[in-house]
């Protein structure tokens, strides 16, 4: 997406021109839900001047009650005005960093944290972070009351049409609000599930691309209901089907361009490719944590369903965890396979990158690629290959999330404790939860 260089006295002429009536300042919590506060145009100088303030305690993860202001701090760049109709008139939004009152950026705030490992990544020698996303959906139809139900909008598989792909106008209707915001879209389709879709956007700058994940959500789910339908981002909604995954592209560059190609390296990929893959790959355990955030994400990462399981690479097929398309040049780039759209793209994305850099750091080399189906192999050629299972619930995740120094930096001690806390109460929740799986399977037999 485009990023307009707009001044706050540009903001206010556009904003009088369309007749915008509403401001809404977006932020994103630890738990990468969306929210916001929305104010009339009447207060377009205070939210310009920085003098926003909000109740920081209400948030999840955010700080205490004795301790709860906070200030909102647009950024200018971020301007747009949503397309759709509003019944009492426009709605423009800015997204917003989080400082404390005396000015300072919060370090509880995932944006402003993502913004610090870019300066890492900047001290390291790189100019940017490149991120492609690949985000995916189900629609299910809405009942008479406006509510979810389970029943999916077609029985369409990957790449149908219409008729059989009843969510063809829906997608079209997003692609087209999604341009009109400034995204540029690569390409939308059926994904493989009935009722499941996918739509890509072109890549970009780290904190762009997690803005724009955002935007992408809402875009989707505003349209969606106008069709009667509810989009989900749930990884795994419904059983014995793929879930919904959001693949995450990525490359470093610097002054000379795509720092993850080299003409002469092996498969073409430069050392500095394959030091931040073995980055990736050697917290991988830890980095599921973050990636896949909630107890649904487990029921995704099974094996037969596409998604990955083992922790390997490789160039040529795509069962691993990281894949390496075989564009080269300015395409050269890693894709890792495990993200689902669950996950917090501020924290996810400062979390790869924090163990890309400390890849790239200790000079780490990556094992032998694994260029055959993992699925079809045994244990023990597994072992002989050094090839390592993924966290299989989000209780393991956070144990090796707990023991790993490097993911934890990466995000930084406030936000470390208060993503613990949040898991570690969901994961008790569950275990406390008896389901109906259970019930069918044992009251009779017990």
């Amino acid at each position: 997406m485009v990023k307009k260089n707009l001044t706050a006295a540009e903001i206010k002429q556009i904003t009088a021109e369309e007749n915008v009536q509403f401001l809404r300042l977006m932020f994103t919590d630890i738990n990468g839900i969306i929210k916001n506060v929305e104010v009339p145009i009447s207060q377009i100088d205070k939210v310009l001047a920085n003098k926003v303030m909000f109740d920081g305690s209400s948030i999840d993860g955010f700080v205490r009650i004795e301790e709860s202001d906070m200030l909102l701090i647009p950024d200018l760049s971020t301007f747009l005005i949503f397309p759709w109709e509003a019944e009492h008139g426009k709605v423009a939004r800015l997204i917003c960093d989080i400082h404390t009152p005396d000015g300072e950026p919060f370090i509880g705030d995932p944006r402003n944290n993502l913004r610090r490992m870019m300066r890492e990544m900047q001290a390291a020698g790189f100019s940017r972070f490149n991120i492609g996303p690949e985000p995916e959906f189900f629609l299910f139809k809405l009942d008479e009351n406006k509510q979810p139900t389970l029943d999916l909008n077609d029985d369409g598989g990957y790449f149908d049409f219409a008729p059989v792909d009843l969510g063809e106008n829906c997608r079209r209707d997003i692609v087209l609000e999604l341009e009109k915001l400034g995204f540029e879209v690569e390409a939308s389709h059926h994904e493989v599930g009935a009722g499941q879709h996918e739509i890509d956007f072109k890549y970009a700058d780290a904190l762009e691309a997690a803005d724009n994940i955002q935007t992408f959500k809402l875009v989707v789910k505003t349209i969606a209901r106008k069709y009667d339908l509810h989009a989900t981002f749930m990884p795994k909604p419904l059983a014995n089907i793929a879930g919904s995954g959001m693949h995450i592209n990525m490359s470093l560059s610097n002054a000379a361009g795509n720092a993850f190609y080299d003409a002469n390296g092996n498969e073409q990929l430069s050392s500095t490719a394959e030091h931040f893959l073995a980055g990736i790959m050697d917290h991988a355990r830890a980095l599921t944590a973050i990636n896949n955030p909630i107890v649904n994400s487990y029921k995704r990462l099974v094996p037969g369903f596409e998604a990955p399981v083992y922790i390997a690479w490789s160039g040529h097929n795509r069962s691993p965890l990281i894949r390496v398309p075989q564009a080269r040049g300015l395409a050269t780039r890693l894709e890792l396979r495990s993200v689902d759209p669950s996950a917090n793209p501020y924290l996810a994305i400062a979390s790869i990158l924090g163990a890309g850099l400390a890849g790239l750091a200790a000079k780490a080399t990556p094992v032998a690629p694994v260029n055959c189906n993992i699925y079809d192999l045994t244990p023990e050629q597994r072992r002989a290959a050094q090839i390592e299972d993924l966290p299989s619930t989000l209780h393991n995740a956070l144990k090796a999330l707990e023991a790993d120094e490097v993911v934890k930096a990466a995000l930084g001690p406030h936000l470390y404790q208060s993503f613990m806390e949040s898991k570690r109460q969901e994961w008790s929740a569950y275990r406390q939860t008896v389901s109906g799986w259970e019930r069918k399977q044992y009251m009779m037999l017990y």
